[in-house]
């Protein structure tokens, strides 16, 4: 069947749904489509929540009904062809869509290591479909032992959460020598390991799985040193690659780190097709390598780009660059990180400076729930320009971190943030003479005068 649409949008996570509200504010009078594969699809980020936190994992729910609402058609189908050529999106149901301007959000896939094993019964993928997740939930929680394999930021959720859940022993296993080694210098990781292990996580670093073992289902874990390890379930929290396969075989040109090539307003090298989300490729805000980051963050901000430029450049705003910006809870410390890491930024040959800084996040300190707040800033050395950023603290770190994220963005100086004016309270933020981030700042002000 033959169907006509004006904006033709794949998929219907953060970036699909954000790209579609804001193509209906700037084109009212366009008729737009969004194409879901997934019936009941979630929240990305609240995977790891559904466990325990959230009452009902049905509560992650992510509904496409206030788009529908605003006369948004969405259809539960799949895009297997996308006609350049006729400016068409052949589906899985054989429906045939045209389009004027098309947006693919199609997302990623959860990396599926090639270890021997992996395809038994018992290990499960975060993949974002509501029936898939509560299906797996309900078998993890019969079991007594659970390996996370993956000490990123959904690894190291996955094991806080199910850690919750005091009939399981949760044991998290990753390759390199620290988690969240790729977002956090030593310091903070091993704020958020000393967490884990008092929530009673087995933190397992240096740990290589060379084969799950058992006859149909998981029954046993071996290591690379030799060791094994009895567990009735394994979640692959290792990370996700862009779903380029549509883009790929209309012949959408791909970046070197293989999400789809887009320029500055997410469009790729078709001008009548954008692409937005993990699917499409990240470049860093410094160096403007590849760089595999895939937050709902990101694809919201790409999506408002594409969204309003559809038909013409409306919003002259133009990504520059991934920040690489995060944040997590564990076990009621918040971790936050923006650009670069000292390690990294010295792995890629920056003269840098960084400053520090420690605190309380009240004053005075002896308010009820007063807690630590350790600061970190990375400057460009002979610039004095702010590079990075990390924070390990209470609820207030939360915000803190996008401070710093938009210090980075407006490429702020050093002297700036040392006399940056603030708004403070007793309850709500540490004192104005001990404000964290004008102390980190002045910390890297006088090294830099050594």
């Amino acid at each position: 069947m033959s169907k006509k649409t004006d904006i033709l949008i794949l998929g219907a996570g953060p970036a699909g749904m954000v790209s579609a509200a804001v193509a209906h504010k700037y084109y009212p009078s366009k008729k737009i489509t969004i194409i879901k594969s997934i019936d009941k699809g979630v929240i990305p980020c609240g995977i790891p929540y559904m466990f325990s936190s959230l009452k009902d994992p049905d509560e992650n729910k992510l509904s496409t009904q206030p788009l529908e609402n605003k006369g948004i058609e969405v259809v539960v189908d799949e895009a297997v062809k996308i006609d350049r050529s006729r400016k068409t999106v052949i589906t899985a149901c054989g429906n045939e869509y045209s389009y004027e301007k098309l947006i693919l959000a199609v997302g990623s896939d959860p990396i599926k290591p090639c270890i021997p094993g992996i395809d038994k019964k018992g290990v499960y993928l975060a993949y974002k479909d509501m029936e898939y997740l509560k299906k797996a939930i309900s078998e993890i929680k019969g079991h007594k032992n659970v390996l996370i394999l993956g000490g990123g930021f959904i690894g190291v959720e996955f094991a806080d959460e199910i850690a919750k859940i005091k009939s399981i022993n949760v044991y998290l296993a990753e390759v390199l020598p620290r988690i969240l080694a790729n977002s956090f210098d030593e310091e903070f990781s091993s704020l958020a390991e000393d967490r884990l292990k008092n929530k009673g996580v087995k933190l397992m670093t240096g740990s290589k799985v060379v084969e799950i073992a058992g006859k149909d289902k998981v029954e046993k874990i071996c290591f690379e040193n030799g060791s094994d390890l009895f567990v009735e379930s394994v979640i692959l929290g290792i990370g996700a690659v862009p779903n380029t396969k549509l883009a790929a075989e209309a012949e959408l040109d791909l970046g070197r780190g293989k999400g789809i090539w887009v320029d500055e307003y997410m469009r790729t090298t078709d001008p009548d097709i954008f692409a937005v989300g993990d699917c499409a490729g990240k470049r860093d805000f410094y160096t403007r390598k590849d760089a595999p980051v895939m937050l709902a963050s990101t694809a919201t901000a790409e999506a408002r780009i594409a969204g309003a430029n559809l038909y013409s450049v409306k919003v002259v705003r133009e990504i520059k660059g991934t920040i690489a910006i995060y944040s997590t809870y564990l076990n009621g410390l918040v971790l936050g990180s923006a650009g670069l890491t000292e390690g990294s930024a010295k792995k890629e040959g920056f003269e840098i400076v960084a400053g520090n800084a420690e605190g309380i996040d009240k004053h005075p300190g002896s308010l009820p729930g007063a807690g630590k707040i350790k600061l970190k800033l990375i400057f460009s050395k002979q610039s004095g320009i702010i590079m990075g950023g990390q924070v390990a603290g209470g609820i207030s770190a939360g915000e803190m971190i996008n401070i710093i994220g938009m210090a980075i963005q407006q490429r702020v100086s050093v002297t700036e943030l040392e006399t940056l004016q603030v708004a403070t309270h007793p309850y709500l933020t540490s004192a104005p003479t001990m404000y964290p981030v004008v102390l980190a700042a002045q910390d890297a002000s006088g090294k830099m005068l050594m």
